[in-house]
């Protein structure tokens, strides 16, 4: 079913008590009517009638010292900044063998690996190369993915990995004006174990130089939430459909990544 993807609706802090996001919604909706598309799905952090899921972030510092300066976290009850650090201490290198970046060579192998893995969950997109291309191919600071190459036998992509990078603003710090964050987009873990890759992802952030790495639950992510050191957060991600009637449906079936 074709469908709008609502996601980012921004405005202006002087312009936030004028009504101007109903405004726009409304616009969203006529232009997508003149192009046939009458259904929509959307997130927000506010509860309206009615969610069809509730899908909660975790977060895993990468750079603990630094979030606690800017009070985006605290240490722990009885440890040290010193051992709180050690504890979430990272290899410097990967683990997983035929771990590399992900090339327009591989989009083809990754469109069929991606809706392969798609269909088990009751909302989800379905990928076409174009949009792999689009929304998967590299860019610094803006998307990171990665494929693991069967060694035995060159070519044949098993395993997926994949977040997008969003630099936040520190006001008012005299040594850090932002944190950087990747959050998980799409992961395919077929051949290693999803906690294994998603161990190497925490280092590629790391690597990356972002500060923390976030997740939403849903789909097969609660396996690693836990084992990776990962926290729960207080921030919630309702999923809503627009025009179209649903049941509620628990996070692990949602295979859709929206912010």
């Amino acid at each position: 079913k074709h469908m709008v993807e609502i996601n980012f609706i921004c405005l202006h802090k002087k312009l936030r008590s004028k009504r101007l996001a109903p405004l726009l919604i409304k616009e969203i909706t006529r232009r997508a009517n003149l192009r046939g598309i009458f259904q929509a799905v959307y997130t927000a952090s506010v509860v309206l009638p009615k969610p069809i899921s509730r899908c909660p972030y975790w977060h895993r510092s990468l750079n603990p010292k630094k979030l606690i300066e800017v009070q985006f976290g605290f240490v722990p009850r009885n440890m040290t900044m010193q051992k709180y650090q050690r504890y979430l201490e990272l290899p410097v290198d990967t683990k997983t063998p035929g771990l590399r970046k992900f090339c327009t060579d591989d989009i083809q192998a990754v469109t069929v690996l991606l809706n392969d893995y798609l269909t088990k969950f009751d909302l989800a997109p379905v990928f076409s190369k174009k949009d792999v291309q689009h929304w998967f191919l590299p860019r610094k600071d803006v998307v990171d993915s990665y494929v693991v190459e069967d060694p035995s036998n060159k070519g044949r992509i098993t395993d997926f990995l994949s977040f997008y990078t969003i630099y936040q603003t520190v006001n008012n710090h005299p040594n850090h004006s932002f944190i950087k964050t990747a959050y998980s987009f799409y992961n395919v873990s077929n051949a290693t174990p999803l906690v294994d890759l998603m161990a190497d992802a925490l280092v590629l952030a790391k690597r990356e130089n972002c500060d923390g790495f976030s997740a939403l639950d849903l789909m097969e992510n609660t396996g690693f939430f836990k084992k990776l050191k990962f926290d729960e957060c207080d921030v919630v991600l309702n999923y809503y459909l627009y025009n179209w009637r649903c049941p509620t449906m628990n996070p692990t079936k949602i295979g859709l990544v929206l912010q």
